[in-house]
C-alpha cells in the first residue's frame, strides 16, 4: 500500500422474490496503517448502519489476512479471514461471537472466490 489507504466499495442488487422486495446493499472497506500503533487497521460501514473497526493481520507467509474486530462489551464480534489457497484462488470465511464470549466464534458463511489473470 505504499502508505496509502486501500478502499474497497461494493454495490450489490438483489432482485424481488414473492417474499421479499428488491433491495440494495452498499458497502465500504478502508483499510489502513495506524500512524500510532503502525499496525494494520480497517472499518467497514454499509447501508444498514453496521461499523465495524477491525486489526488486520497477515501470516508469515503471506497467505492469510485475517481481520479481527474490537471487542465491544454489548455486540457480537467478528472475524473476517482469506487465505489464499492457489494461485488466483481464495477462500474467504466470516466467523461471530457473542458478546458474552468474544473469543468463541462459529462460522457464519465460508465462501470460494478465484478470478482469471489478464490475459494482455
Amino acid at each position: 500500500m505504499q502508505g496509502a489507504p486501500l478502499i474497497r466499495k461494493n454495490h450489490s442488487e438483489y432482485p424481488a422474490t414473492k417474499d421479499r422486495a428488491a433491495y440494495a446493499h452498499d458497502r465500504l472497506v478502508v483499510i489502513y496503517v495506524d500512524s500510532d500503533t503502525k499496525q494494520a487497521r480497517a472499518f467497514y460501514v454499509d447501508g444498514e448502519s453496521h461499523v465495524i473497526n477491525y486489526t488486520a493481520t497477515v501470516s508469515a507467509e503471506g497467505n492469510t489476512i485475517t481481520f479481527l474486530s474490537d471487542p465491544l462489551p454489548s455486540s457480537p464480534r467478528y472475524r473476517l479471514t482469506y487465505v489464499k489457497t492457489r494461485a488466483e484462488v481464495l477462500t474467504i470465511s466470516f466467523e461471530t461471537a457473542p458478546p458474552d464470549k468474544p473469543d468463541e466464534f462459529a462460522k457464519y458463511v465460508t465462501a470460494t472466490a478465484g478470478w482469471v489473470a489478464d490475459p494482455k
